[in-house]
Formats: C-alpha cells, sequence, structure tokens
C-alpha cells in the first residue's frame, strides 16, 4: 500500500498543460532516420517523419503532467512504461506543431503505479495530427487504488505463438547510437550517454533509448508488411520490458492479427538473443 505521507492528486488529473510549439525541418526529421538507421528513403530524404519521430515535438508536454499528480519525492522513480501512437496524418516537413497533455489516471500495483498521460498534436490549423498514450511507471510505490481513465489495451495474443510469424528482422544497434539519437530525439538523459550515471541507476552500463528500440521495430514492422509506406500506419503500442545496450543485435518479429474495415492489425515482439525486450507489440496498418 502506498505511504501515507505520499499521495498522488487527484485534482491534477485532466489539467492540460500549456500548449508548446514546434516547426517541423526536413533537416530534423532526416538527423531523426539517420539516428535510428531508417533505411527508408523518404525517411532519409526528410519527405515524411519516421512514425516515432512524433514523440519529438510532445517532448516538453511529455512530463510536466505528471508534475500535477505524483508527488515531487516519487519523480525519480518514473520509467517510460508504455506507449501507444495514434496517427491521423504522417508529419511533414513545413508543419507548425502545437502539443499538450493531460494525466488521465492511474491504477496502482503491487510493485508500482503505471500512470497514463495522453497527448495531442496539432497543427497550426487545429486539426489533429497523432494522439498518444503515455504510461509512466512509478517503482516500487503501489497507490493502493484505481483511479480515472486507463489507457487502451494492445497485450500481446498468447494464442498467435502457434503461428509463423509472417515477418522476421534482425537489426543492429551502433555501439555510438545513444549519441546520435540522444540531440536528434532532443533528450538529454544521462543514463544513455554516460557510462558511470548509468552504472549508478543499476544498469550494466549506458542503455539506449527505448523509443529509439521502438523506432527500429517501427521501420522493421514498415519495411516488412507496410510496404515501407509510413501514410499507412494507423496505430503503434508497445510495453517497455527490459533495456538495449549499444553493440547489440535486436529480433523484431511480426504475427498477422486480424483485418476489419480496411486496417490490419499485426502484433509483434522484440528480443536481444531470448530476452523480451519490446512486448506487447501492435501496429495497425491501413490496407
Amino acid at each position: 500500500m502506498a505511504d501515507t505521507a505520499l499521495r498522488f492528486d487527484r485534482n491534477g488529473l485532466d489539467t492540460w498543460t500549456g500548449e508548446t510549439s514546434f516547426e517541423v525541418t526536413r533537416e530534423r526529421l532526416a538527423e531523426y532516420a539517420e539516428a535510428t538507421n531508417d533505411p527508408i528513403p523518404a525517411h532519409r530524404a526528410g519527405d515524411i517523419a519516421s512514425p516515432v519521430f512524433a514523440i519529438v515535438p510532445v517532448f516538453q508536454s511529455l512530463l510536466e503532467p505528471a508534475l500535477e499528480v505524483v508527488p515531487t519525492a516519487l519523480l525519480g522513480k518514473v520509467l517510460h512504461g508504455e506507449q501507444d501512437f495514434r496517427f491521423h496524418r504522417p508529419i511533414r516537413p513545413g508543419d507548425q506543431l502545437s502539443a499538450k497533455g493531460k494525466m488521465t489516471g492511474w491504477k496502482g500495483l503491487s510493485n508500482g503505479t503505471a500512470a497514463c498521460v495522453y497527448l495531442e498534436t496539432r497543427d497550426h490549423d487545429g486539426v489533429l495530427v497523432n494522439e498518444q498514450y503515455v504510461t509512466f511507471f512509478v517503482r516500487g510505490f503501489d497507490t493502493g487504488d484505481t483511479v480515472g481513465t486507463p489507457p487502451p489495451e494492445h497485450r500481446f495474443d498468447e494464442s498467435l505463438r502457434g503461428r509463423e510469424p509472417v515477418a522476421v528482422r534482425t537489426q543492429h544497434l551502433d555501439e555510438d547510437q545513444t549519441f546520435r539519437y540522444g540531440p536528434a530525439a532532443g533528450d538529454p538523459m544521462p543514463i544513455h550517454l554516460d557510462e558511470e550515471v548509468a552504472k549508478a541507476a543499476g544498469l550494466p552500463g549506458i542503455i539506449a533509448h527505448g523509443l529509439c528500440t521502438l523506432a527500429f521495430a517501427s521501420w522493421a514492422v514498415l519495411t516488412e508488411v507496410g510496404g515501407s509506406d509510413t501514410s499507412r500506419l494507423k496505430r503503434l503500442a508497445v510495453r517497455f520490458a527490459k533495456p538495449v545496450l549499444p553493440g547489440q543485435d535486436i529480433t523484431t518479429r511480426v504475427w498477422k492479427a486480424g483485418s476489419a474495415d480496411g486496417v490490419t492489425s499485426y502484433a509483434y515482439e522484440t528480443t536481444v538473443g531470448e530476452t523480451v525486450v519490446l512486448k506487447d507489440g501492435l501496429a495497425e496498418l491501413a490496407d
């Protein structure tokens, strides 16, 4: 149960952050694609954003909603647990974007608390470009209750393991991957850049950004089953299970999960050897 001196603040739920603005340039899109080893020509040229680039315009709005709800003393225990993108259209160079977010709810668990932040990105006309559900996990602190609205589900259907995957892609994270990804994404977290800081945090050393690993998985899915066409991707969701180290190989396996209303759903899972690093993966592609 929760420490009575530390409580999540219900009054902070559904409180929007102020809007932040972001100007999309071709150079920034190309830099992000290069930083994630993305081979898709339109991404490398900066003609269209890689799917996970959508996190960049909302980065300033990402943690702010948690400050309205989570006690300051617990912020050091916060991890990025899950990510769920809903794409209404791709991001393109020249876009003038605005973003805002709010925390929608939390769920206390025996090993911590999962708290959901909802984010919106709109263009200069106010038209929705994408939505994101970000689940933060507060390690070792159980609120003892469930409050507000949880994120949408995207659990892996275990029955799919009885089938052969429709695609398997192995990729290599370079030794300098985090040093390229950090500036491209605007993410300066030291556990991805400083060996001593990472080890002091109980990690084996510098670890890859979870969203960098997801960016690799996204282009694996797109190239293997999506015709390398980002405009077809409608949803990309995942749970971050284990860290990946620079220099490691990752393997993403993709299963066809079903089709409805002109959209095909794919389940995916990413591993390092036998260790699952991305789980409960779901990608929805327009046919």
